[in-house]
């Protein structure tokens, strides 16, 4: 296993990593609508939509990968009233053939942010 690491993506806020390579897949970690750049969640669903796929695009640069590369997402939503925002924000980063995805509405997230979404990649 590698770790992967950026300071481009906020830093993880526990005792995990931004993602993890095991052999040809990397499990990108949770990633929320903090900014890299102060610390702080941005406002709204819209930006913080945006600034969770910027993290994401971020971390999987470092590891040689990008989005077309991900074969799995998965979204957590507080409210899935978001859902049509979040799926038209979330498309905008990707090309077919479309990855795997499950979309959840949770109680709570981190920070009490709006949407988390995690990945697995295939690194071929």
């Amino acid at each position: 296993m590698k770790e992967i690491f950026t300071d481009k993506a906020p830093a993880a806020i526990g005792p995990y990593s931004q993602a993890i390579q095991a052999g040809d897949f990397l499990y990108v970690s949770g990633s929320i609508g903090i900014s890299p750049t102060d610390g702080e969640v941005v406002e709204g669903i819209k930006n913080q939509t945006n600034q969770v796929m910027e993290n994401l695009r971020v971390i999987l640069q470092e590891a040689g990968a990008d989005f077309s590369q991900v074969v799995k997402f998965t979204i957590y939503l507080q409210d899935m009233n978001d859902f049509a925002t979040v799926n038209d924000l979330y498309g905008r980063y990707l090309t077919k053939p479309y990855p795997a995805r499950a979309t959840v509405e949770v109680s709570r997230l981190p920070k009490d942010v709006l949407v988390e979404i995690d990945a697995v990649v295939y690194l071929k």
